[in-house]
């Protein structure tokens, strides 16, 4: 008998993965096309962020860009593209459908990825945050970012509306009219207005913003992993539930937290008036 090979992730070029501690960080490295994503990096970031929800070493996920100039600035239209499946004999470039086919099972897949993850999802942002890059950020459950990075909703300035989900999830952070004013305006927003508009969590000095990110994911990883996701998929239903189906979704979720062991423990250290150690299951 063989020993079976270790599962490994998924290898997607120009994109690193890498777990320390508990927190696997995915790093965009394409920092001389401002770290923008063709297709196959987009898909291949989907797949990293949803193998490491699965993983049950990863305990918290750290999204961030190479270099110190950008974040991610969005889609790299003219990277290599996805090829498209064949076409009958006679069929034009372009049917209907297939434009928000690309967007569903493209930017919004990755959006989702994030939203949906097990694990909470840190954007460690380096620099300019843009179009899509800008939506990777308000997909994430904590965001820190250097002083000198700024968001930029910079879709108007292309003649074309956001997608990747941004029109749901900025609302839902800043409401209706500033989405409007940073959306219909496409200006820069700096660090420190993104934490006053609550998108940004932290802002740190740009040569301390490991040291922020270290120290909140090391809170992370200390925490109880299966309370954190479901802490996480309560307030990302909250707006469209209602407040029955919020209550009720509480009560079950909080019945299946009793099954796991970090609920055990957290009892076990209450009575014993010690620290929990989480294990993350």
């Amino acid at each position: 008998m063989t020993d079976e090979p270790t599962p490994t992730p998924p290898a997607v070029d120009r994109v690193t993965y890498a777990v320390d501690g508990g927190v696997a960080t995915i790093t965009i490295d394409a920092a001389d096309a401002g770290n923008s994503l063709t297709s196959s990096m987009r898909d291949g970031m989907t797949e990293l962020v949803e193998w490491a929800s699965a993983d049950h070493g990863v305990r918290a996920i750290v999204l961030t860009g190479a270099g110190e100039r950008h974040f991610c600035t969005g889609a790299n239209l003219g990277g290599p593209q996805k090829p498209a499946p064949p076409r009958p004999e006679g069929a034009p470039d372009r049917l209907l459908g297939d434009g928000a086919r690309m967007i569903r099972r493209g930017w919004q897949r990755l959006i989702a990825s994030i939203l949906d993850s097990e694990k909470p999802v840190v954007a460690r942002v380096n620099g300019t945050a843009a179009g899509g890059g800008a939506h990777l950020v308000l997909a994430c459950d904590l965001v820190v970012m250097a002083d000198t990075a700024k968001l930029v909703e910079v879709f108007v300035r292309r003649g074309i509306l956001p997608d990747a989900g941004g029109a749901w999830m900025l609302p839902r952070i800043v409401g209706p009219q500033v989405t409007k004013e940073l959306m219909f305006l496409a200006d820069d927003v700096s660090a420190e207005r993104c934490r006053e508009l609550n998108i940004a969590n932290r802002v740190a000095p740009a040569a301390e913003l490991d040291a922020a990110v270290d120290e909140l994911t090391g809170r992370l990883v200390q925490a109880p992993t299966k309370a954190l996701g479901l802490t996480k998929w309560l307030v990302n239903r909250a707006f469209e539930s209602s407040r029955h189906t919020a209550f009720e979704e509480e009560a079950a979720a909080q019945e299946w937290l009793m099954h796991s062991e970090d609920f055990q423990e957290g009892l076990a250290a209450f009575r014993e008036r010690r620290s929990p150690e989480f294990r993350g299951w």
